[in-house]
């Protein structure tokens, strides 16, 4: 059995995956800003650096794997706490149990990301840029002036930011390199405490008009399945993933977006990545034989 850390594990799809590794006898060091084992708030930094220092005190040897769920719906006025929660509280967290991670030997590593990467128009590409670079003073100085879009563009550029921060260090040599496997799941709307909120208020109507092919929401439950094939042995051939689990709304809106082919400019970093000398467990090459 193994040793897990969830965060927002103390309600929706974080509390779900939480119970389904309980349930097949696995630890699990739950992180939530209340009932939770540790108690923290992400959306600070002082909130963040406590809950590391929790989640490292109570983890004293190598981590099995991580699944980070904890995050914010898209707000107005509270785009600040948003992009700090969904961005900083997955980054600082993986990073700082980067080491416990690779102790294991072949850690299982799920980022929660959103849909909404694909679904959602009018994110400015400088606010993702930022965020990426952990700069959320500035890219919340650019989402601001979306006005009364600015919830949904800073939930959108910081899931965004979010997939692109875990793909570029999935196929690392800090994380490939010792064996963590970082993969995204990218959930559509879930019946989550979060999405019954919406379903409940003025935005209800816009809510339900989102194109959801299956014409149904999914549980938390189903995600959480999901996220236990993603840390169990099928997943150690998976590395940089985005699963998308949506009913069906992204193949909705990019029929023809994914896959694409690889663009020209791209062929200067792919030939020198094939012939850097190989490490132990990697391949040499791109060849197809």
């Amino acid at each position: 059995m193994g040793t897990y850390v969830v965060t927002g594990a103390a309600s929706g799809m974080g509390e779900a995956v939480s119970a389904r590794l309980i349930g097949d006898g696995h630890t699990v060091v739950g992180v939530d800003i209340a009932g939770s084992d540790v108690t923290a708030d992400l959306s600070t930094s002082e909130g963040r650096s406590d809950a590391i220092t929790q989640l490292l005190a109570k983890v004293d040897g190598p981590l099995d794997g991580a699944v980070v769920a904890a995050g914010m719906g898209p707000k107005q006025g509270r785009e600040r706490t948003l992009v700090e929660v969904n961005v900083l509280g997955v980054t600082e967290i993986l990073t700082a149990l980067r080491p416990r991670l690779a102790a294991a030997g072949n850690a299982k590593v799920v980022v929660f990301g959103s849909n909404s990467t694909t679904s959602t128009p009018l994110v400015p590409r400088v606010a993702i840029r930022r965020l990426v670079d952990g700069d959320t003073e500035g890219a919340v100085r650019i989402l601001q002036r979306r006005g009364p879009l600015s919830g949904p563009a800073a939930y959108a550029a910081s899931k965004i930011a979010v997939a692109r921060w875990a793909r570029r260090q999935a196929v690392s040599d800090e994380w490939a390199g010792s064996g963590i496997r970082v993969n995204v799941i990218a959930p559509g709307p879930v019946m989550t405490p979060l999405l019954r909120s919406q379903l409940s208020s003025s935005t209800a109507s816009q809510v339900r008009s989102f194109p959801v092919p299956i014409r149904e929401f999914g549980t938390p439950e189903q995600l959480a399945e999901w996220v236990m094939t993603m840390l169990s042995p099928a997943a150690d051939f998976m590395v940089g993933a985005v699963v998308t689990v949506d009913g069906g709304t992204e193949a909705l809106l990019r029929p023809n977006s994914w896959p694409t082919r690889l663009p020209v400019r791209l062929l200067p970093r792919m030939a020198w990545t094939m012939y850097r000398a190989p490490k132990k467990g990697r391949v040499a090459d791109y060849s197809d034989s």
